[in-house]
């Protein structure tokens, strides 16, 4: 006899990085498990769903990019459902849940997933499931974890309802009647802070493995700590055909009697003492091997070359003093001999670099495939995989070496998933160290995980070292480790005051040794641009050399911002918010500012307001004398500068002087100048720098200004500074 058909719902994912996508493809891979058949689709393909005529509930999971903005697959989704010439009742007919994930770091906090939710009732669709915003921040698994352990009987619920809907007499009642909701705790935002140490759940949608991420875990009960008094069988019985974890312990290979303290390698009880919940094995979807060659051609530069500008690198200067906190460099470059290269001040660029070379080596050693690094990799779909839509990643091109892959297309300084974690267990002999591998993806130790996993930004070599039993094969690696990324830095120059040319600032980034990580290491792109200036570094006031060396070369891409530039109408006033090396996006806008001025003496320019902060006036004051000039021809109105430390040190030597520390502390003292240029002259506000701290700090201080000048209520004045943003006029370029 046929099998009955299974009910069956819809899954659609908006993407920018993997991770939404990622939980989508774990929603799929569980639904038949779950006696359902899911059909998933990423939102940009409009021929494989229709929500015009769904009439089985549907799911989106959805991720913010940029400035609240949807990822690049859910634009034009979005633009769709946003037309205003869709009727009230258009999706009358659509049952759906949502989960968003986004970032409180950043502004517009799981945007995208407002805005289609908003959207979908406005348009008449009925909500199914409680939406669920997970917080990246916190810790994406806090929410995301009982989000899909609800989903479950969310589904089966609807359709339930809806089959009995269907078969209703009145076609009223069926309009009418709503599907009932089922609503889960710690699926706000706000109960974040609260339940993170309570709630120990395992969620880590970015990783590749999708069954990880489908929040779907198998009870260990089996699984106990090493005693003392003898050995334990450690075993994770895992469903789908997965392989079981299974290792008997000599009794002298237990952990110590008396640990004096929980590390990355060692835990305490509760944890060293309970059964676990360890997630299932993700399936392995890849074969990899090497292939010896007779010779072997060397790949430079990243694989995407042929889209991008290799451009030389005239001048590099270092903004800060020696002894500063932290070391600002500005780079220019030579763009003259691409006249298609064209830029605007607000606009950011890609910067395209390798991984580490002594890391790379380091792995390849590690992986003892040290004496095979040029041999070329062949990476293939594995054969009757259990893993939906598998396929090789796009960014593993055929004939390469094992060199070029670990350099230029895997990103080895990753944070490892729970799901790679799952994976590792399974190729580590020593029993304690399997255990605390089990352990570190459980459900049990989600805080083990983010405090000396996740937060000290430990790498794939990182544990490798760490779990010295672990030999894991090269094409888990392929599977778990995204692809390497770009860094974005923003234009800090404007092509009318130095054509040909493209300046760029940054900081040099520094992570200190922790626990995991004996020894500090640089940020990877900014380690390897000081690395690449530093033969031909100088320090301001440094004339040209007439002989210098060899110009380096670095792979750029620019990405357009068409939002983050100054107004069109030269006379709007603007206010700029910059401290520290958020102050390069406006210098390029003060540079093109005092070109305009010159080419029309006679125009009307809006008045320009920039607030800069840094630690100390002598140390790490950039732009100083360019700034100071800006002010002295006209081009800048308002500088304020504070300096946190030297205001400190006075406040300390008994000197009190009262000066404001931070840039919201200069705004606050300028409340009614500001408020009165946002809100009743029609002026555009821009803020560059921290998403953690000061662009928290500016908008709070923005919120309450509004709040004391225009004498109203907090709800009022987050919706003044809502419709700001709406009217692109509070605009931002921020990271984390």
């Amino acid at each position: 006899m046929p099998s009955e058909a299974k009910p069956r719902f819809v899954v659609l994912y908006g993407s920018q990085k993997g991770q939404a996508q990622s939980i989508a493809e774990g929603i799929d891979e569980e639904a038949e498990e779950q006696g359902l058949t899911a059909e998933l689709s990423c939102l940009n393909q409009k021929d494989k769903y229709n929500l015009e005529k769904e009439t089985s509930p549907v799911v989106f999971i959805v991720s913010t990019t940029g400035d609240g903005e949807p990822p690049d697959n859910a634009l034009q989704f979005v633009k769709h459902i946003k037309k205003k010439t869709l009727s009230s009742d258009h999706y009358k007919h659509l049952c759906y849940a949502l989960l968003a994930l986004g970032d409180t770091n950043y502004a517009n906090f799981c945007n995208c997933g407002k805005t289609i939710e908003r959207r979908l009732q406005e348009l008449g669709a009925k909500q199914f499931y409680a939406t669920g915003y997970a917080d990246d921040g916190v810790g994406l698994e806090v929410v995301v974890d009982p989000w899909l352990e609800g989903l479950w009987k969310a589904i089966k619920g609807a359709l339930s309802k809806m089959a009995s809907d269907r078969n209703e007499v009145s076609a009223k009642e069926t309009s009418d009647s709503s599907v009932e909701d089922v609503h889960l705790n710690l699926l706000s935002i706000t109960d974040h802070k609260k339940n993170c140490d309570s709630l120990r759940t395992s969620v880590e949608p970015d990783s590749q493995s999708t069954s990880a991420a489908s929040g779907r875990h198998t009870a260990i009960s089996d699984i106990r700590p090493v005693s003392p008094a003898g050995s334990h069988r450690l075993a994770s019985q895992c469903d789908g055909g997965a392989a079981s974890v299974s290792t008997t312990l000599p009794k002298d290979a237990g952990a110590p009697r008396f640990a004096l303290a929980a590390s990355l390698t060692c835990s305490l009880p509760p944890l060293s003492e309970s059964s676990l919940n360890v997630p299932a094995l993700p399936p392995s979807f890849l074969d990899a091997s090497l292939q010896e060659v007779d010779t072997t051609a060397k790949i430079i530069g990243p694989l995407n070359r042929e889209s991008l500008y290799e451009v030389p690198i005239s001048r590099a200067v270092q903004l800060t003093r020696g002894d500063s906190v932290k070391t600002a460099l500005l780079l220019k470059l030579d763009i003259s001999a691409y006249p298609t290269l064209s830029y605007q001040p607000g606009d950011s660029f890609d910067v395209f670099c390798p991984n580490r070379p002594s890391e790379v080596e380091d792995l390849l050693h590690r992986l003892g495939v040290q004496d095979q690094k040029d041999h070329h990799v062949h990476v293939s779909l594995r054969k009757n995989t259990n893993k939906k839509g598998a396929q090789v990643p796009s960014y593993i091109p055929q004939n390469i070496s094992l060199l070029y892959l670990l350099t230029w297309c895997l990103e080895i300084r990753s944070v490892p998933k729970k799901a790679f974690l799952r994976a590792l267990v399974e190729y580590t002999q020593d029993g304690v160290q399997r255990r605390r591998l089990q352990e570190l993806c459980s459900k049990q130790g989600a805080a083990d995980y983010n405090l000396y996993v996740r937060d000290s930004s430990l790498s794939i070599l990182d544990l490798l070292t760490a779990f010295p039993s672990c030999s894991p094969p090269l094409n888990l690696l392929i599977e778990h480790l995204p692809k390497l990324q770009s860094r974005p830095y923003s234009a800090a120059s404007s092509s009318l005051r130095h054509p040909g040319k493209l300046h760029f600032v940054l900081s040099v980034v520094e992570f200190p040794a922790c626990p995991g990580r004996p020894a500090g290491r640089r940020g990877l792109c900014t380690g390897w641009l000081f690395d690449l200036i530093n033969p031909v570094l100088v320090f301001p006031g440094t004339a040209e050399s007439s002989s210098s060396p060899a110009l380096p070369t670095i792979y750029a891409g620019l990405r357009p911002n068409c939002s983050f530039r100054p107004p069109s109408n030269l006379a709007v006033p603007f206010i700029m918010v910059g401290p520290g090396t958020g102050v390069a996006p406006f210098i390029g806008f003060l540079q093109q500012r005092e070109q305009e001025r010159q080419k029309n003496p006679e125009a009307e320019f809006g008045e320009t307001w920039l607030f800069f902060g840094c630690r100390h006036r002598d140390r790490d004051y950039l732009f100083k004398e360019e700034l100071e000039g800006f002010v002295s021809s006209g081009t800048l109105n308002h500088l304020k500068v504070c300096f946190s430390r030297d205001d400190q040190e006075e406040e300390e030597a008994g000197n009190p002087a009262g000066r404001p520390r931070y840039v919201q502390h200069n705004l606050l003292l300028h409340s009614s100048q500001i408020t009165d240029i946002l809100l009743k002259q029609d002026g555009c506000l821009y803020v560059c720098g921290d998403a953690k701290n000061m662009a928290k700090d500016v908008n709070d201080t923005l919120m309450e200004m509004i709040k004391r000048e225009l004498q109203v209520d907090q709800l009022d004045a987050m919706k003044r500074l809502a419709g700001l943003r709406e009217q692109k006029r509070y605009l931002q370029d921020i990271w984390a």
